[in-house]
This record gives C-alpha cells, structure tokens and sequence, in this order.
C-alpha cells in the first residue's frame, strides 16, 4: 500500500504542475513515443512471461520456471536500458528537472517507477538463486507469488505512466 500512496502522490504532483513549462520544452517537443511504446511492449511482455513462470511452477517444472523468470528478468532490463537512454537523451538535450516543474515531476514520477523495477530486477534474480538452491518448497512458491504481485504493480503503474504522463504529455 505504501508504494500506490508514493505513486498517487506523484501523480497528483504531476496533475498540477505537468503543464509548467517555464519556457521550456513541453512533452509534446520532448518524446519519442514510439520509443516509449516499444518500452512499454518490453514491460508488458515481462507481465506474460511471468505469468508463464507461475504456470510452470504450479506444475512443479522448476528448470521451466526459472527459464520464464530469467526471461522476464531480461525483460526488465531491456525496459531499464531504454529508460535510462530516454533519460540521457532528455538531458542532453538540456531538458534536465531544474528547468520546470514538468521536467522535475516527469524525472521523479518515471525515476521512481524505474527505480522499482531496479528494484523488481534484483529480487527477480535473488528469487533465481534461492530456486536454484532450494527449489519449489512453499517458501519460495511464496516468494514468487509477491514478487508476482509487486511485478504486476508496476505493469499498472506503467500503463498509469504511458498514458498520463507520455500520450497526455504530447496533446497541446
């Protein structure tokens, strides 16, 4: 819960001052959607190959899980590459949070999802090590069924994100 009141509050910062440009570049001037919706591919196909993980583990395949996993893990970092390159590019382009109050929440709001899914990344491959070691006991079931929700979580997020922030962001 602690993290969708992050969120919320992130997005209402957004709400009010996601139009305060101080002269500046607009979203509509600053991004790629087609870049954002391959990352956005990238993140969503991360949510079905996880769910193939969680199949495969209700069947007690433990190679295949970790397979799905390991993919989905792949996933997250391709999204993370390409978000860190839609960072660089931004500030090279000098479109850097000091600048206006849209440049500091879209850095915040999209840097914090980011964050979670570093953060998702880790634990995704923490959860590998303790399959391999221990395998499917009911322990790790467990943890693969949190880890489950929190990836699920930031899928939403994202849509949350890849329509507030980047398809309003680019209307006049």
């Amino acid at each position: 819960m602690s993290d969708c009141l992050i969120f919320a509050c992130l997005f209402a910062v957004h709400g009010v001052v996601g139009r305060n440009y101080a002269a500046g570049p607009s979203g509509a001037d600053l991004f790629d959607l087609q870049l954002v919706a391959v990352n956005t591919a990238m993140l969503l196909l991360s949510s079905i190959t996880y769910g193939f993980c969680m199949l495969e583990a209700q069947r007690n395949r433990l190679r295949p899980a970790m397979i799905w996993l390991g993919i989905t893990g792949l996933f997250g970092l391709v999204f993370l590459g390409l978000e860190l390159y839609e960072f660089a590019h931004l500030i090279h382009m000098n479109a850097v949070p000091q600048r206006s109050a849209f440049l500091s929440s879209f850095f915040t709001l999209v840097g914090t999802h980011g964050l979670h899914v570093t953060f998702g990344v880790i634990w995704l491959v923490t959860l590998l090590f303790q399959l391999k070691k221990h395998g499917l006991i009911p322990e790790n079931r467990r943890r693969l069924m949190c880890l489950s929700m929190f990836w699920h979580f930031l899928d939403v997020i994202w849509i949350a994100v890849f329509t507030f922030v980047y398809l309003m962001g680019v209307l006049p």
